[in-house]
């Protein structure tokens, strides 16, 4: 992996180009299928290579209802695209983009529940045929989280790793465990790892958010990206929390009357770009190590493209790790006021009062 530079990816939803989907979203009323979505992913890798990103988070959607239990109608259409799959499957390594799926937080495989963890595990189960399907390498993973606390943090670690006994072999193959914000922290899923050796994602935002241990930053991010397969290169996630003063109404008690609030913000939330100088001070602590970088902005693919031009302007020798030619520089500048209008802050400039 060394001498091959690192990636940055974004998940889902393309806001450079808003006509292309994501995923067939009718109802089911109206027949969606996976066919459909994969003629809309087809669309994004061609986005996607016409700006050189190499990193995409696809749709936990992408196959709609296929797992649903009242509607058997849908449960074959993943087999029944297996073509389709192997198609986009192959363009997508024809282009050297790594995909993933990051299924949704109704995935819980602690639950105390035995029917809710039989259903996410035939999502996971789904979503694992799908990568299969697409003859897409290891680095191809299924992220989910540890789940509900259920009252019992240790209980409900331990009902993870005796699901993880449970899981078919291709979902095993594919699953990557992420910390979390506010429940399991970067202690927990360590544990979880020396129990199964599911591999781990580190995820920056919620490492500041939960880490009741103390762990050292950079020790854990070191341990998280020592528990994948060799030759297979790890994983983080990043963003920047939100830092603006938001206004909302709400009702006052006494007078029953509408009221103007400021609301702080909230450190879990997460802000629309990512702030290039906390990037920069995150990678250069990571010196030395080389993980691929989903951004978890709001801003999607805008925050990677105007990340990529704060990087070549700011640290160029952080945008040489990630394959970033500062002789392209004019490239990348253009790239980035063809799709995000920099005037405010071209004004802002020149407003900024001296002290």
């Amino acid at each position: 992996m060394n001498g091959v530079p690192m990636r940055l990816g974004f998940p889902v939803k393309v806001l450079g180009q808003p006509e292309l989907k994501s995923n067939d979203a009718r109802r089911w009323a109206n027949a969606p299928h996976l066919k459909t979505s994969l003629g809309y992913l087809d669309a994004i890798f061609d986005y996607l290579a016409m700006h050189r990103i190499r990193m995409y988070r696809m749709s936990s959607d992408l196959a709609p209802y296929a797992t649903h239990p009242d509607m058997p109608q849908f449960h074959g259409m993943v087999r029944d695209s297996a073509h389709e799959l192997a198609a986009i499957g192959r363009k997508a390594r024809q282009l050297d983009i790594r995909l993933s799926f990051h299924p949704s937080q109704y995935i819980i495989l602690n639950s105390p529940d035995p029917a809710l963890t039989t259903k996410s595990i035939a999502d996971l189960v789904s979503q694992a045929e799908m990568l299969d399907l697409m003859e897409l390498g290891p680095e191809a993973v299924l992220v989910i989280h540890v789940g509900g606390t259920y009252g019992d943090r240790p209980a409900s670690n331990a009902r993870w790793v005796e699901t993880w006994a449970k899981l078919p072999e291709p979902v095993r193959r594919r699953l990557v465990l992420e910390h979390d914000d506010i429940r399991f922290s970067a202690a927990d899923t360590l544990w979880i790892h020396e129990q199964t050796g599911v591999p781990l994602v580190f995820d920056h935002q919620h490492f500041w958010c939960l880490n009741p241990e103390g762990l050292d930053l950079r020790g854990t991010l070191h341990r998280m990206l020592a528990t994948w397969p060799a030759g297979v290169r790890p994983k983080v996630h990043f963003s920047s929390p939100r830092t603006e003063l938001r206004e909302a109404k709400r009702k006052d008690p006494k007078t029953r009357k509408s009221v103007t609030v400021r609301l702080a913000p909230v450190w879990t939330g997460h802000a629309d770009f990512c702030h290039p100088f906390e990037f920069i001070t995150f990678m250069r602590m990571a010196d030395g190590l080389e993980p691929d970088v989903m951004l978890e902005a709001k801003a999607k693919d805008l925050a990677l493209i105007r990340l990529r031009r704060d990087l070549l302007r700011y640290a160029p020798d952080i945008a040489l790790r990630f394959g970033l030619d500062p002789a392209e520089t004019p490239v990348f500048e253009k790239e980035t006021s063809d799709l995000i209008d920099e005037t405010a802050e071209a004004d802002a400039d020149e407003n900024e009062p001296d002290a």
